[in-house]
């Protein structure tokens, strides 16, 4: 049986990257980014990583399988929502975490709500943000979505066509992505009561309809609340009070 390659991991202690997470009193904050993003782009590159920093905690921030420098899932049953976090746990237990405090954008959010149902004692406290109560992979045709990628097709419909400029977008990362539809599309998420011990604080943007029915997960985490920012889908990331946000909700 082929082994499976683990996923890239950068860690951040307070002084800068290193391959360590050291030794802390409170646990790491674990990052987990969403589709056709790295963590370079999601964490670093918007001022994540440094606020946590800051803020005096350790960060592990993984590429998902298919992006970054993680390699590409060779079939779906590589890249669905079960596997996938197999393979965040397999992180944590490379790293020594045996709980992590999380903040996830996006499908990481709805991978991070599936790790909880998993293994709660791992979770603590999270901080979701962008997280769609709906699954947008499930209406997707996976065989009309690679014949967009390269280009021997028009798009039927606005969603598909969307997430085919998407995956465009990231180059020869492009086949390995369809993979990732073709598996998270097999494992469509479907929001089960929050099993995590702490209620999780979803952060929305203003201007993303992705989170339009975000009531529904509230609904299903007891005790959990939602603050609006400024932002569209992605450009929540970016926004100085999300990180605030986030940091106040791991705590310092």
């Amino acid at each position: 049986m082929r082994t499976r390659q683990p996923l890239a991991v950068t860690t951040y202690p307070s002084a800068g990257p290193s391959e360590d997470v050291g030794e802390s009193e409170q646990p790491p904050v674990l990052l987990v980014h969403g589709f056709c993003s790295d963590a370079r782009r999601s964490w670093l590159e918007t001022g994540m990583v440094s606020a946590l920093i800051d803020a005096g905690r350790t960060v592990i921030a993984p590429d998902l399988r298919g992006h970054g420098a993680s390699p590409a899932p060779t079939s779906g049953d590589e890249a669905d929502a079960n596997t996938t976090v197999d393979d965040l746990l397999a992180v944590l237990d490379a790293y020594g975490a045996d709980r992590v405090d999380i903040i996830a954008h996006s499908l990481g959010a709805r991978l991070i709500w599936a790790l909880a149902e998993r293994a709660p004692e791992r979770v603590g406290r999270v901080a979701f943000g962008a997280m769609s109560p709906v699954e947008p992979f499930a209406a997707v045709d996976v065989a009309e979505l690679r014949r967009l990628v390269h280009g021997e097709a028009a798009a039927a419909d606005p969603l598909t066509g969307m997430i085919a400029g998407l995956i465009r977008a990231e180059g020869d990362r492009a086949d390995g992505l369809v993979t990732c539809v073709e598996g998270l599309r097999s494992t469509p998420f479907e929001p089960t009561p929050w099993a995590g011990r702490t209620p999780p604080c979803f952060v929305v943007g203003s201007d993303d309809p992705m989170t339009r029915d975000i009531d529904a997960l509230v609904a299903a985490a007891t005790g959990s609340h939602t603050v609006v920012v400024a932002g569209d889908h992605h450009g929540v990331l970016a926004n100085p009070n999300f990180h605030g946000l986030a940091v106040s909700v791991v705590g310092r």
